[in-house]
This record gives structure tokens, C-alpha cells and sequence, in this order.
């Protein structure tokens, strides 16, 4: 195509020539022909009437300044003035050949193929420069094909499609001058072509493949090809070759050493891919020197031990004694196996002597999970220390092949990259490439031709290296280190290298991959290779080699017996967010107030109903501001005014608000708009929420990605970060947390218990039946009640810190609240205790709007908090013995039962309890409320289906209370008998139904049952 469009050109331009040299030809009696109009309108039958009077524009400026135009127009424009013959006045670009210039002598005494101002351009010459340049340009796009990237061989790099096959000998003498798009020749403007391709093949074919043509922007392919094509850029200094060997030496030592202490134990060695620990240095050296200051690391557990120990520097005592198993924690948390476990670590970087942070983020077995969750922490970090453009903390994040490209979430981490809310401003990737998936071979693991072809959807060039080179993994480490800093983008970086036991060291490979494994067997190590290679090079001789062996040795035979006297292990010390200063002086065991000024709720409900000058907005907004204000004036509020005066008054008491999640800027049911639109002009936009006070914190509401796994995993890293910060992710419906379920389970839930790392995320899942089908409906309440940790048998010591004792000791909590009073503190609530747990809230859609669902400034005033109940207040209460039936439930169908109750005039028979914090469960409130009933039915109701909501959580927690009571009182001992009736849906496979008319059959069925007093 390109051929056809240039020979094209020529043509055209050829008929100009001869047209306007006729023209000249009959104004030869005029003394003084007008050339530039005679060569114009002889021009104009074969251009358009726009080129015609952009050639003549050309032509004018070209006679004021030469210079004006491009040099082939100039060149051009010079023979046609002069003269020249038809069909030679076309001068060729300067890409294929210099104008004006002597052809430069070739160091072989070749001669030089030059097109210059007075030569005739042939068809042939043309096409021979333009197959030069596409030799080039063939190897920069597919050179990494035939890169020699395997370090066992078995994989054989063809040529195909990139040596030329219609040159002769002759034309590989030939000398060509370089194009502009190539950085080959260095100082040379031309060389021979069968030194273009050497040096092409030298480059693009050896032990690194650089994979980046894909790349739309010219400044980025341009500035790799310079760090690649020039000449000599694999020359490192001698005492750079010495501090590659002794990193190697310590990265297979340390692998060999567990493996002789150890010999039965996992612990998932690097062996095969021990270049990744002085990749990792290289990377940190250079960015280092580039003025970064803080990594956040992620990783998978292949190799962690190794990076613990060599690239952050944990006392080797305290990785050994993790090998001891009769070690007991001391203390909380039942902990993780070593190769899960985090860090977080200062230190000296000894190449560039400057201090750097290095945080490892725990990880469980799901290998990519953590990825979102580095970049969260990542971001987090940034944003704390105003670095917003990333250069002072950065992430790397580790992979296996397998894993980068069959995870999802690494697509999903991958398109948070360049979003303006989510970046990080560019992540290293590191794959550490085994060639096969735990017993998968990559032609039955991936579709892609590499497993890193997922970098390629945000433009991250990928530098594959063959990992039995160490010094083209350094030269690719400091790149990219380099490319990071620069462009603020992401890099991989992919060890191409292999496996040497197995999936761990007791398991089998010869199993499923003989031949391998049988190459793996004959092949030497890095480190043999390496050593060798220096020797040989007079480098290092073989005593320091031994030596530099033995110290190592040594330093981890002293850690040894260091690690035999530790008595006891601690689990904080493997903590990767800890929180200096935050667990001080605070009291453990006070519920706190989460109550504020009047004053303070109504300046905020004004703002934030209050639209700025000279902003339009929609009018339908107008009416949902003026509804706002009508109620700060009422002192009340609806769902989304609670909500706003929670976020408000933390800003003003300086915490930083963030919530992000699917459309959380209107909110998903239109009811938030913590983003106001101008109307009339684009990207013109106005957060209320951050206009409320001077010196404020600053509130930060994004929609995010259409991503639950890698989004919440980003808020949960975000929220790692600063423990004074209310850190907020909102499924668009609750069930949509299902594909974040990875991250809830492993993470948030459990987080705590197995890395003693404390967060208090908040979980915003709308939940309610309402006829919106399965899949609308349900925010699974039931998942997260069982995997609470609080025990449905034990009823906890009573006594007047009730309500702290079990918020500590649970793992998280659980709520489906009713008033926007309750919304208020619980968010409150999160900030003001003495530690962190995540929130899980069952957020409503039906009572977003709902009248009866508002709450009076007084329950939101000093003096107030959380209610985990709200007992029974109407008649019922006021006369206890005539009540036949108690009722408990939690969230919408409160309203749905007290509106039933009104209509069957039921008040004085029925008392209703709803509980709003449901997990730690209220034994003590669900108790008194017992007690105010005696001899009364009890029920629990639910819109759920029996099988789901909270049914088989509440039950025997609600047998336990009834045994409480039994137990101590007498007169009362057949209550732990006494019958807890379950009122709701039946049993169902599905959340809900999708047919409105059976979801409204199921409704009056189960209200008709919860009414019944028979």
C-alpha cells in the first residue's frame, strides 16, 4: 500500500513536470515567463481545486523563505525553477536519502545507493530504500518472534518473515542510508545492508524481544527504539557485573539452603527464575535514583520467601523460624503460611544512599487478587503525601505466566491504569515466566502468543528476556524503571525462564511434563552460567567467587541458629500497612459518641442544597434540591441528606471522604447527585460536598470502571493506607458483589484474622425485594452472616461495654438499616472507634424515597449514636400484656409489616422489633425485648427466601437468648424451649422471582402469616 500511494505521488508529480515545462516552451518569445503560474495551471487538471491553491500557498511561501516548506517540496520547487528536464524534477524525501549531500563512503569501500538533487529517480531504487525501510520496520514489529528467549531451547526461534529473500549478494554490499524511524547506525547515516540486518538481528533477535510497535504514540516507540537500537547499550562496567553475580549468589543460595533445612516443607523457591530477585534490586536502584521513595509490592507466593529476605531485608532469623511449626502466634490471629504472609520494611538502598520504604502486601492462593489492592494502597499513599504525578511512590506487581493471563482481574487492574481516579502513574509489571501452569502447558492455558498480551489493550511496551542472561534483565529492569518515570505508564517486564521442581518442591513434575523436565535436568544454573562467564572474562577469579559463596553461606547459617531460640512467633511483625501512632492513647473499651451540633447539620443540609451561581443545572435537579432544603428547614432528613451529613461533618473534622463504585456520583437510583452538570457546558462540574468549610478535607466521589473485583480490591487498598480516612465502595445492586467475591472472602473478611491487618472499608449493597427479579433483588446477606466469627451458642458476658467487647472481637459488621438517622452513625461510627472493621451495609432502594423512612435532626444531634436495635414504641409497648405476638426483622420490611399491621388494626396485638445491626448480633437487646413480652408467640420475618437473608443466623442466636433467660430465672425455664416461628418466602434456588405477579402473590401470602395471631 505504501509502495502504491509513493509511486503514485511520483506520477503525478511527473505530469506536472512535463505539463509545465510545455507551458515554458510556448512562452519562450516572453522575456520573463511566469513559471509559477504556468507550472500551477498546468498542474491543475490532475489536482483538486483545494491542492491546487495549497500548492500555489506552498510555492508563495517557498519564494519568501526556503526554508518554509519541506525539503522535498523545496528541492522540487528549485528544478522546476531551474529548469529541469521532464521527469526529474521529483526530489526524494530525506527519509530514504539526504538531499544535497555527498554520499558517504562506506567502511567496506561498498558503493553507496544515494538519490541526490540532480539524479533521475528510478523506480527500482525507490523500491529497493522502501524495501530497506521495511526491513526495519519488520524487525521492530516482529522481531521478539525470533528473540532466543527460552533458556532451555526447546522453543526454536525462527527467521521467517524477517530476513530479506529478493536481495542478492550484490545488494547486501550495497550501502543504504538509514530512515529517521531507526537508531541502528549510531553516529553512521548509512550502512551496509547486510550490516542493517546483523545489527537488526542483534538487537531484536538475541536474548531480549521488545514487543512495543503496538504503541500509538511515535515519542514513546521512538524513545524505545533509541534505548534498544543504538549501539553498545549492553556494556555494563566491571563493578556492575559483580554486584549482578553476588545478587544471583544470594538469590539461588538462600533458595538452596531452605532446600537442605527444609527438605519436605513448601515453600515455593524460585529456582529456575532466581534472576528475579536482581531484577527487583535493579528496578528499585533505578527508580531510586529517579526520586522514588516508597514501592508497594505485589506478589504471588512463588519466590516471596527469596524477596523477603534479599530484596527487603527481613532478618532471615525471622523467615526460618516460621519453618518451625510448634512455634505458637503471641499474638492475635491465627495467621497464615509463611509464603502468604506481608512486610512492611525502611531501609537503606545502598546503590543510590538514599532511605526507601518497601511494603509487600499479603496475599492469599488467589495469585492476582492483590493486584488491586497494591494499586489502591498505592494510590492511597500518593494522595496522602501529594505526589500527584506519582513520581515519589510506585508499585510493582509480580506475576506467574499462567496466572497474568487467565486471571480477569489483571484486565480489570490493567484498565484502571490511566483512569483519573485509579492511576497510579504506572506499575512495573515482573512476570515470572515458568513456560507452564502448575501442571498446564501454555497451549492449553492461554489463546494469545504470550502470556503478557493483556499489556497490550493500555499500550504498556512488554520487554521479554531470556532469564538466563543477566545482564539483558538488567538493561530491561533499568529501562523500565526509566520508561516508568518518564511517561507514568505501565511496563512488563518477562522473565522468560522455567521451573526447576515442581509446583512446590514435592510435587512431581515428570508426571505430565517428561521432556522438560528432562531438558531442565541437563540444564546448568544461572548462577554456573553467570560465574563462568565472568571468570572466563577475568572479571572475578574462582577464589572470590567461592568466597562470595561462603559469606552467604554463613549469614544464613548464623540466621539459623538465631531462629532455634525464638520461643514464640509474632504476626505483626509481618504486617504490611501499619498504622504508627494510631492504636495510642485511645480508649479500647468506650462506645463513642457519633452525635454533632445542630448548627453543624443544617450549614451542611444548606450547602449541599444549595446549587452554585451561575451553574445550570436540570430541573428535575432543582426539585430534588429544593425537596433537600425544604428538610434541613423541617430538621429532618431523607436517605441520601443522612448520608451527605455524615460525609460533610467528617470533612469538616478533617477525614478524608472517598466513595467510588458503578454511577456513586447520581447514585444508581438517582437519588445521591454529589455531582452537579452544567447543563450547558461540557466537563463543567461542581461538588457541593467540597465547598462546606474552610481547610476541609477534600471529599472524592468517582464512578469507577464497570468492575467489582478489581474496583473494590482498589478501595480496599485505598482504605489500608490511612486508618483516618472513610473509604466507601458501592455495588450498582448488591448482588453485583458477587463477582467481587474473591476479595470480600479473602480479604476483607478474613484479613484481620490471617495478616493482622485491621480496615474498616464500607460495603454499600442495595438489597430489597420489590419485584425486580433475581438478579435486582438481593444483596446476599446471608454470605456475609456466615462469615461472621462471632458464636451463635455463646451469650456474651453482659455488663456496661457490652456493645465495644463484641464490635472487637468480631470480625466485621453487618447491618441493614432502616433510618437515615442509623445510616448517619454507622458511618460515623466507623472513624470514631478505637480500631477498624469493615462495614457491610444492606442499603435500600424502595425507602431511598420513602416518606416514612426519614429521621428528625434530634437523632443525629450530640448526645446520640447507633441504635443496633429499635424496639417496639407504638401502643404495643405502651401496653405489653395484651401483645400476643412479637415480631423481629431487619431492613425494608419493617414498613412493609407496620403499614400490614395498621390496615388489620393489629397495634395493640403485634409489637415489631427491628434489628439494624445484625451481626454482632444484640443478645442483650433482643433479650430485654423478650422480657417486656412474656408468654408471647415469636416470629421472625423476612422477604428473603428461607434458604437466604438472615434466617439461619438469627435462629440459633435467638435459641441461645431464650436459653439466657431460662437460665436465669427459674419461673422461666421453659422458655429454652419455646417456639421461634420463621415467617418469609419458602425455600428457592434463585434470589427471587422475575414474575411481578408471583412476587406480589408471595408478599400477601407471607404478610397474611406474619398477621395471623392463631
Amino acid at each position: 500500500m505504501l509502495r502504491a500511494k509513493t509511486l503514485l505521488t511520483f506520477s503525478r508529480l511527473r505530469m506536472v513536470e512535463k505539463l509545465a515545462c510545455r507551458t515554458c516552451s510556448s512562452q519562450a518569445g516572453s522575456k520573463k515567463p511566469n513559471r509559477k503560474y504556468a507550472t500551477l495551471a498546468a498542474a491543475e487538471p490532475f489536482l483538486s481545486g483545494s491542492s491546487s491553491v495549497y500548492v500555489e500557498e506552498m510555492y508563495a511561501a517557498w519564494q519568501n523563505d526556503p526554508n518554509s516548506v519541506h525539503k522535498s517540496w523545496d528541492a522540487y520547487f528549485r528544478q522546476i525553477q531551474d529548469g529541469a528536464a521532464p521527469g526529474t524534477a521529483y526530489v526524494r524525501p530525506p527519509t530514504l536519502a539526504s538531499t544535497g549531500v555527498a554520499p558517504p563512503q562506506s567502511s567496506t569501500g561498498a558503493q553507496t545507493t544515494q538519490l541526490t538533487t540532480t539524479q533521475p529517480v528510478s523506480d527500482q531504487l525507490i523500491e529497493d530504500h522502501l524495501s530497506v525501510q521495511s526491513i526495519i520496520r519488520s524487525f521492530q514489529l516482529r522481531g521478539h518472534h525470533s528473540a532466543d528467549l527460552d533458556p532451555l531451547g526447546i522453543y526454536k526461534p525462527s527467521m521467517e518473515n524477517l530476513e530479506p529473500s529478493t536481495f542478492d549478494e550484490q545488494d547486501l554490499n550495497r550501502v543504504f542510508r538509514l530512515p529517521d524511524t531507526t537508531y541502528i547506525g549510531g553516529s553512521e547515516p548509512a550502512l551496509p545492508l547486510k550490516d542493517i540486518i546483523s545489527r537488526l538481528k542483534s538487537i531484536y533477535c538475541n536474548h531480549i524481544g521488545v514487543e512495543f510497535m503496538f504503541i500509538n504514540n511515535r515519542e514513546q516507540t521512538d524513545w524505545i527504539k533509541e534505548r534498544f537500537e543504538k549501539p553498545g547499550i549492553l556494556k555494563f562496567e566491571n563493578e556492575e557485573k559483580r554486584l549482578m553475580l553476588a545478587r544471583v549468589i544470594r538469590s539461588q543460595r538462600f533458595e538452596e539452603f531452605l532446600a537442605r533445612k527444609w527438605s519436605s516443607e513448601k515453600r515455593f523457591g524460585l529456582e529456575g527464575c532466581e534472576v528475579l530477585i536482581p531484577c527487583m534490586k535493579t528496578v528499585i536502584d533505578s527508580s531510586s535514583a529517579l526520586g522514588a521513595e516508597s514501592f508497594v509490592i505485589g506478589m504471588p507466593h512463588r519466590g516471596r520467601l527469596n524477596v523477603l529476605a534479599n530484596v527487603c531485608r527481613k532478618p532471615l532469623e525471622k523467615i526460618f523460624c516460621q519453618f518451625d511449626s510448634k512455634l505458637e502466634a503471641a499474638d492475635e490471629g491465627s495467621g497464615d503460611v509463611k509464603y502468604h504472609l506481608g512486610l512492611s520494611v525502611e531501609r537503606l538502598n545502598r546503590v543510590t544512599n538514599k532511605q526507601i520504604k518497601i511494603a509487600v502486601v499479603a496475599n492469599p492462593s488467589h495469585l492476582e487478587a492483590v493486584n488491586p489492592v497494591v494499586q489502591g494502597k498505592t494510590r492511597a499513599e500518593q494522595f496522602y503525601r501529594g505526589d500527584t504525578d506519582g513520581k515519589k511512590v510506585m508499585s510493582i506487581l509480580l506475576h506467574g505466566d499462567a496466572a497474568f493471563s487467565g486471571q480477569g482481574v489483571v484486565y480489570e487492574t490493567m484498565h484502571l491504569s490511566d483512569l483519573p481516579a485509579y492511576t497510579t502513574h504506572g506499575t512495573i509489571h515482573i512476570v515470572a515466566n515458568n513456560q507452564i501452569g502448575f501442571t498446564t502447558d501454555p497451549r492449553s492455558s492461554r489463546s494469545s502468543p504470550y502470556c503478557t498480551d493483556v499489556a497490550r489493550v493500555v499500550n504498556a511496551p512488554i520487554f521479554h528476556v531470556n532469564a538466563d542472561d543477566p545482564e539483558a534483565v538488567m538493561y530491561v529492569s533499568k529501562v523500565a524503571a526509566e520508561w516508568r518515570s518518564t511517561f507514568s505508564k505501565d511496563v512488563v517486564i518477562d522473565l522468560v525462564s522455567y521451573r526447576r521442581n515442581g509446583h512446590n518442591e514435592i510435587d512431581e513434575p515428570m508426571f505430565t511434563q517428561p521432556l522438560m523436565y528432562k531438558q531442565i535436568a541437563k540444564t546448568p544454573t544461572v548462577l554456573a552460567q553467570f560465574a563462568e562467564k565472568l571468570i572466563n572474562e577475568g572479571i572475578v577469579t574462582q577464589q572470590e567467587y567461592e568466597e562470595e559463596v561462603a559469606k552467604y553461606d554463613n549469614i544464613c547459617e548464623e540466621a539459623y541458629r538465631l531462629a532455634k531460640k525464638e520461643i514464640s512467633i509474632s504476626n505483626a511483625e509481618w504486617l504490611d500497612s501499619p498504622w504508627e501512632g494510631f492504636f495510642d492513647n485511645r480508649q479500647a473499651m468506650v462506645v463513642p459518641k457519633t452525635g454533632v451540633k445542630e448548627e453543624v447539620l443544617k450549614h451542611i443540609g444548606e450547602v449541599f442544597s444549595t446549587p452554585p451561581e451561575n451553574f445550570t443545572i436540570h430541573n428535575g435537579l432543582k426539585r430534588i434540591l429544593k425537596g433537600h432544603m425544604q428538610m434541613v428547614n423541617d430538621n429532618t432528613a431523607d436517605w441520601a441528606l443522612g448520608e451527605a451529613l455524615a460525609f460533610g461533618s467528617l470533612l469538616k473534622e478533617g477525614i478524608h471522604v472517598r466513595l467510588s463504585g458503578q454511577d456513586v456520583e447520581r447514585g444508581t437510583f438517582s437519588h445521591r447527585h454529589h455531582v452537579l452538570h452544567n447543563q450547558v457546558l461540557d466537563k463543567d462540574t461542581y461538588v457541593c460536598l467540597n465547598h462546606l468549610y474552610k481547610g476541609q478535607a477534600p471529599y472524592t466521589v468517582v464512578n469507577s470502571s464497570l468492575s467489582e473485583f478489581g474496583v473494590l480490591g482498589f478501595e480496599l487498598g485505598y482504605s489500608l493506607t490511612n486508618p483516618n480516612s472513610l473509604v466507601l465502595w458501592e455495588a450498582q445492586f448488591g448482588d453485583f458483589a458477587n463477582t467481587a467475591q474473591c476479595i470480600i472472602d479473602q480479604f476483607i473478611s478474613s484479613g484481620q484474622a490471617k495478616w493482622v491487618r485491621q480496615n474498616g472499608i464500607v460495603l454499600l449493597l442495595p438489597h430489597g425485594y420489590e419485584g425486580m427479579g433475581p438478579e435486582h433483588s438481593s444483596a446476599r446477606l446471608e454470605r456475609f452472616l456466615q462469615m461472621s466469627n462471632d458464636d451463635p451458642d455463646y451469650f456474651p458476658k453482659e455488663s456496661d461495654d457490652f456493645d465495644i467487647q463484641q464490635l472487637h472481637e468480631i470480625n466485621w459488621f453487618v447491618g441493614n438499616l432502616t433510618t437515615p438517622a442509623n445510616l448517619f452513625h454507622a458511618l460515623r461510627r466507623q472513624i470514631y472507634l478505637p480500631f477498624r472493621k469493615p462495614l457491610v451495609l444492606m442499603t435500600p432502594k424502595s425507602l431511598l424515597r420513602l416518606p416514612e423512612a426519614r429521621s428528625p435532626f434530634s437523632e443525629m444531634v450530640e448526645g446520640t449514636s447507633f441504635q443496633r436495635m429499635y424496639p417496639e414504641t407504638g401502643i404495643a409497648a405502651q401496653s405489653p400484656a395484651g401483645v400476643k405476638k412479637v415480631i423481629f426483622c431487619t431492613g425494608k420490611v419493617y414498613y412493609d409489616l407496620v403499614k400490614e399491621r395498621e390496615k388489620m388494626d393489629l397495634e395493640s396485638s403485634i409489637a415489631i422489633a427491628r434489628i439494624e445491626q445484625i451481626s454482632p448480633f444484640p443478645f442483650d437487646l433482643v433479650k430485654e425485648e423478650i422480657l417486656k413480652y412474656p408468654g408471647c408467640r415469636l416470629a421472625w420475618v423476612q422477604e428473603e427466601h428461607k434458604n437466604m437473608g438472615a434466617w439461619f443466623y438469627v435462629e440459633p442466636r435467638m435459641r441461645t437468648v431464650l436459653r439466657k433467660i431460662a437460665s436465669t430465672d427459674p419461673s422461666k425455664e421453659r422458655m429454652a424451649f419455646k417456639k421461634f416461628e420463621y415467617i418469609g418466602r419458602y425455600p428457592s434456588a434463585a434470589s427471587a422471582t422475575g414474575n411481578k405477579s408471583k412476587h406480589l402473590w408471595e408478599f400477601s401470602e407471607f404478610m397474611k402469616h406474619a398477621m395471623s395471631l392463631t
